[in-house]
Formats: structure tokens, C-alpha cells, sequence
């Protein structure tokens, strides 16, 4: 979809682009089904990147230490833990630039990916920039999904980080593509962006060729000691329209209601299930924030009448449209 396209959407009537994004969810999730997933930092802090909104980073003093990367046998055990709480899809992130084939650390990594595949559940990893031999080596090993979320719009990234560029994003995410993973990619609301920058963020995600397979929708959680530690909080309402808009942007991916759930009532996420999300994170705490509780969750599935989504860790990836550019627009 184009700019305007999005932009019709997303300003029509609240509660008639609630109407629209339900038909469009029912039309392609027949089951009331929610995916939980589980994300484990396997190597925190201590990043060479300077993402603003990120306590993660060596050059902040938000108090995160950095931290070796976690022994297999610790990571199996999380996983373990996390498939018998019920989750589907096991994620692990990595505080770093990036990865490089042939490094020790890269070679650790591919061994816990090996590991995890063997339980059962659907595999994502988020290590940073990729190369195409890095992505292809991921996809052997095991890997389901790669998350790389764009966080804004292009115009709006330079604002937030300077430490790689926009079209680093785009690359990593061809790479991932080309290899036969499926893409998880999405973004933050509440990093000082406007409407348009959120939709011009959309308009270069409902263009990847293809559509990515699952689209997580953050809320900025203000890190003490980043540069968007004050930042204004984002309302339930700017989350359910743009829930809604990527329902109809990009209906056959999953929409994941990302970080932030834990500023949220049950009737605020009741919400945004019915506006098209149909994904959450399932666990304690995302990386360094935290999470509403387990049992709370399936609590809440429950009051909805909505069940967890059997895993699916040898799902297909995605299939470009032929005669479709692979590369998104990124022209006004």
C-alpha cells in the first residue's frame, strides 16, 4: 500500500476502521487463536550502537551491565521452561551491531539455534545487521524467523540512530528473505515520530516482497539513562488504530502486541485483539523490561475465549509475488 492508502485508513472513523480491520482479520484467521511467544536476551548490554531508545547501549549509563553471552545449557533450560508454559515460539535477541560467520561468538550462536529447534517450537532470533552468508547459515541451523523492525520511518531514523543507516535495515532484511526465513519486522510508537512517520514506516513494510510474517507494534517503555528516558507515553488509542492499520496493510501476518502491554488494562488488550492482533510476548520480562505475568495472560485468553496457536517450527516462509520490485519504495 501506498502513503495515502495508509493514510485513509488509519484517519477514517475509529470505530469504522475497527469494522474494517476485523473483516479483514476474519477473512484471514478463521481460528480465534493468539500466538505466545517468549523472548530471552542471550547477550545483554554493553552494545556498541547508539539507538536512543535503548538501554542496551555501552553508551548510556542506564545501569543494564553488559553480560557474556549465555551458556547453551542455561538458554535450553529457559527454553524448556518457556514450551512448558505454553509458548509456541522461543526468540532470542543479542545486544549487538551485528554478527560475522567464522567468530566464536557466531558459531555459539548457531549451536543454541541447533539446540532449541530440537524442542518442539518455532525458532526466532534478533542478532543485528546480517549478511547473506550469516543468513543463510541461521536459516541450516534451524532458525524460523529473523525479528530486524525498522523502529520509524526512514525520514524520522536519523533522528533515533546514527550508529547504522535505515538501508542497513532494508539489506539485513533482503538477506533474511533470500535465505527462506521468514521476516518478523515492526516498529516502536513514542519516538517522538508523528502519524506520517509511523505510516510512511507501514507503507515500507506492506511493500516488502514478501509481506513479512509477523509484524510486532511496540510502545516505547522509557529507559532511565537513554536519550527518550521522558519521552510522553503513546495511548491505548494510537496502539488499537495502528494495530488496525497493519491488519489491513498487511493481513496475512501475525501482529504482535510487543512492548508495553504491561501499561495496558485487559480491556485496553481486549482491544487491540479485536483490531487484528493475534501474537503477544508470553513471559516475565523482554529483554530489559518487564511483562505481564504468565498466568495473567492465560487468564485473559480465557476471559476472551481466545486459545494459544499450536507451534509451527516448520512453517514456510513467505513467497515473493512475481513481478513485484523486492526492494520496498522509499520515494515521498
Amino acid at each position: 500500500m501506498d502513503f495515502q492508502e495508509l493514510s485513509k485508513i488509519y484517519h477514517q472513523p475509529f470505530f469504522s476502521l475497527l469494522k474494517q480491520a476485523r473483516a479483514v482479520h476474519e477473512d484471514h484467521w478463521e481460528k480465534e487463536e493468539v500466538q505466545l511467544c517468549t523472548l530471552l536476551s542471550i547477550k545483554t548490554g554493553g552494545c556498541s550502537e547508539d539507538c536512543s531508545y535503548c538501554a542496551q547501549s555501552a553508551r548510556y549509563s542506564s545501569g543494564v551491565e553488559a553480560e557474556k553471552l549465555l551458556g547453551l545449557d542455561c538458554v535450553i533450560e529457559r527454553a524448556q521452561a518457556a514450551r512448558d508454559g505454553g509458548s509456541t515460539r522461543f526468540c532470542m535477541g543479542a545486544a549487538w551491531k551485528g554478527v560475522r560467520g567464522g567468530t566464536k561468538r557466531f558459531e555459539d550462536v548457531l549451536e543454541i539455534v541447533r539446540e532449541v529447534s530440537k524442542l518442539g517450537m518455532e525458532v526466532c532470533v534478533t542478532l543485528g545487521e546480517l549478511g547473506a552468508e550469516e543468513a543463510e547459515q541461521l536459516k541450516e541451523a534451524g532458525v524460523t524467523a529473523y525479528n530486524h523492525n525498522l523502529d520509524t520511518s526512514p525520514e524520522h531514523y536519523p533522528k533515533i540512530v546514527s550508529t547504522h543507516t535505515f538501508q542497513d535495515r532494508l539489506n539485513t532484511i533482503r538477506h533474511v528473505q533470500d535465505a527462506g526465513m521468514s521476516v518478523c519486522c515492526g516498529g516502536i510508537l513514542g519516538l517522538g515520530e508523528t502519524v506520517d512517520d509511523r505510516l510512511r514506516m507501514l507503507e515500507v513494510i506492506s511493500n516488502f516482497n514478501p509481506q513479512p510474517e509477523s509484524v510486532p507494534i511496540n510502545s516505547l517503555m522509557p529507559m532511565p539513562g537513554t536519550p527518550l528516558a521522558e519521552s510522553d507515553p503513546v495511548t491505548v488509542f494510537d496502539v488499537v488504530r495502528m494495530i488496525a492499520t497493519v491488519r489491513v496493510a498487511v493481513p496475512k501476518a501475525k501482529v504482535r502486541l510487543s512492548a508495553g502491554r504491561t501499561h495496558f488494562s485487559d480491556e485496553a488488550q481486549a482491544l487491540c485483539f479485536f483490531a487484528g492482533a493475534n501474537s503477544v510476548f508470553y513471559g516475565d520480562k523482554l529483554l530489559t523490561a518487564g511483562n505481564p505475568a504468565m498466568q495473567a495472560d492465560l487468564d485473559l485468553l480465557e476471559k476472551l475465549d481466545l486459545s494459544p496457536q499450536a507451534p509451527n517450527p516448520s512453517m514456510e516462509a513467505p513467497v515473493s509475488t512475481p513481478d513485484v520490485p523486492l526492494e520496498p519504495v522509499l520515494g515521498a
